[in-house]
């Protein structure tokens, strides 16, 4: 269903890993050019909760839907064919390679030496590469630099600007800032408001509320393997969230005032 007013959806999702209780009963549903946010400290099922988004992990029990219907992913492939990309931690970026090598990463355009032999198009890979990278606000001034001289910024960008070229809906970026600092991470952030203005959806899986409220449009909490819950930005404050994150003595109180606003 093209119509669905959600991209992507787990419904009730559980994960079990023999006896121990990865994901119990979890529900987030993904709007359209919606940047929802992901927040939970370590432990709480965020890394588990992305592998079942990108097809790595399958759930016992529950629905995921991608526009509205039901899927079954049986690999990060089946996701990605679904517009479906996760940009993980270490970012799969192979530092002794270029910037152009690392962008297309087994996806290199060709051309045909003498009319018969296909090999890269090194020219044509490095001007997508430097324009692509321009778009989201990162300026190369050599696509043949190895991505080890590049900062954790830039290459967060990349890996994101790659995912967005190769034609991702759905963006799953995982602690993008957690290693960045001050104003990388502020670059990164404004790449992820680039990315909703194209119309792209993001989930953004962080542990730092600082980050991830300035971008969200909704929160949800996991704590444990469960939701604590889903709420609109406008329906909760900074300080609250940093307070059910916590795990404070007011959860319950502020749990029942949110009933009402919960989305």
């Amino acid at each position: 269903m093209a119509d669905s007013e959600y991209i992507l959806q787990l419904e009730n999702i559980s994960k079990f890993f023999g006896p121990v209780i990865a994901l119990n009963g979890v529900t987030l549903r993904l709007r359209r050019g919606e940047v929802h946010c992901l927040l939970g400290d370590n432990g709480a099922g965020k890394s588990t909760l992305i592998k079942t988004l990108s097809g790595v992990f399958a759930p016992e029990q529950g629905q995921y839907l991608v526009d509205g219907a039901p899927v079954r992913f049986r690999s990060p492939r089946d996701a990605l064919d679904a517009g479906i990309a996760t940009v993980y931690q270490d970012l799969a970026l192979v530092p002794l390679m270029s910037v152009t090598r690392n962008f297309f990463m087994g996806r290199e355009p060709v051309k045909k030496l003498f009319g018969l032999l296909p090999v890269m198009d090194h020219a044509g890979a490095a001007a997508i590469a430097m324009a692509k990278l321009a778009e989201m606000g990162i300026r190369v001034r050599d696509a043949d630099q190895m991505i080890g001289n590049m900062s954790g910024g830039e290459k967060q960008c990349l890996a994101i600007a790659r995912a967005i070229h190769f034609g991702a809906r759905v963006l799953i970026l995982d602690e993008p800032t957690a290693a960045l600092g001050v104003k990388q991470s502020v670059n990164v952030l404004k790449l992820i408001h680039k990315a909703r203005e194209r119309g792209i959806s993001v989930i953004f899986i962080t542990h730092n509320v600082n980050h991830a409220y300035p971008v969200g449009d909704s929160f949800t909490l996991l704590n444990r393997g469960q939701s604590m819950g889903t709420f609109a930005k406008a329906a909760v404050s900074k300080e609250a969230v940093l307070d059910m994150m916590a795990g404070g003595a007011e959860m319950k109180t502020m749990m029942a005032d949110l009933e009402g606003v919960t989305i």
